[in-house]
């Protein structure tokens, strides 16, 4: 999991980014010549009008598009597990080239290797994707 404090910071950057509007000028730099004082006043007004109000903090915590994109990082991992599902093909068929057609019996132990960690990633992606799925189903409203 990431740090809470990493995860505000980075919603707070985001934010910012999407308030900057070039046209008003408000986040403009100082012009040349302005002293720092002048410099450091504009600056902490700038960080004032882009402070949230009490009210926009709450709002920040209860996302509202929260259901929106856990449920497309939900249909990510479920297009991980269906390319993790075509890995396990892949990887048997390749066995049985390798150990019955070209008779290479010492590739047969690493490609087996192969085949063991992509399962096991298949089981783990299958069972986080049974954990998120009733988390998405939590996010919904009640009806």
């Amino acid at each position: 999991m990431s740090d809470p404090r990493n995860v505000a910071h980075d919603k707070k950057v985001k934010q910012e980014k999407e308030n900057h509007d070039p046209a008003s000028g408000a986040d403009a730099k100082p012009k040349k010549g302005r002293g720092k004082k002048a410099a450091a006043a504009a600056d902490q007004n700038g960080a004032a009008a882009n402070t949230p109000s009490p009210t926009e903090v709450a709002k920040v915590e209860h996302v509202p598009g929260e259901l929106e994109k856990s449920t497309t990082v939900l249909s990510k991992l479920k297009e991980m597990e269906f390319h993790s599902r075509a890995n396990i093909e892949t990887l048997a068929e390749l066995t049985l080239i390798i150990e019955d057609e070209l008779k290479q019996k010492e590739f047969s132990e690493p490609v087996g290797a192969l085949y063991s960690a992509q399962d096991r990633f298949q089981t783990k992606v299958a069972a986080f994707i049974e954990s998120y799925e009733a988390k998405c189903e939590s996010l919904k409203p009640s009806a």
